[in-house]
């Protein structure tokens, strides 16, 4: 009982994660706001179900070495492909409809 309590736990908590990643996406005004919102909450959300994932079947006498490189890999991939996802926007030169900090003091404003 208290491995399905466990699982149950970290299925709530990641399934949680996941839609909040999902209403932002839907819901933020821009691209770069759109890109922050999945990509950490989908982490979360899926290291949440690989976790449940990895209790079930480590109590049930399989190893969890599937789930491991799952997770291995998502931790790699989802903060380099969001890099690079804002590096080309800022290369676009996509607006955004964040407010903007003032200018430093002695700053180019042209720049």
């Amino acid at each position: 009982m208290i491995v399905e309590a466990a699982v149950s736990f970290f299925l709530v908590v990641g399934s949680f994660f996941l839609l909040v990643g999902a209403v932002g996406l839907a819901r933020l005004p821009d691209f770069l706001m759109r890109l922050h919102a999945p990509t950490k909450a989908s982490t979360l959300g899926i290291g949440g179900l690989l976790l449940a994932s990895l209790v079930w079947f480590a109590t049930h006498g399989l190893p969890g070495v599937k789930e491991l490189l799952v997770t291995l890999f998502m931790f790699l991939t989802a903060p380099v492909s969001a890099n690079l996802l804002g590096k080309a926007a800022l290369h676009l030169r996509l607006k955004s409809r964040a407010p903007l900090p003032p200018p430093a003091p002695g700053a180019d404003p042209d720049a």
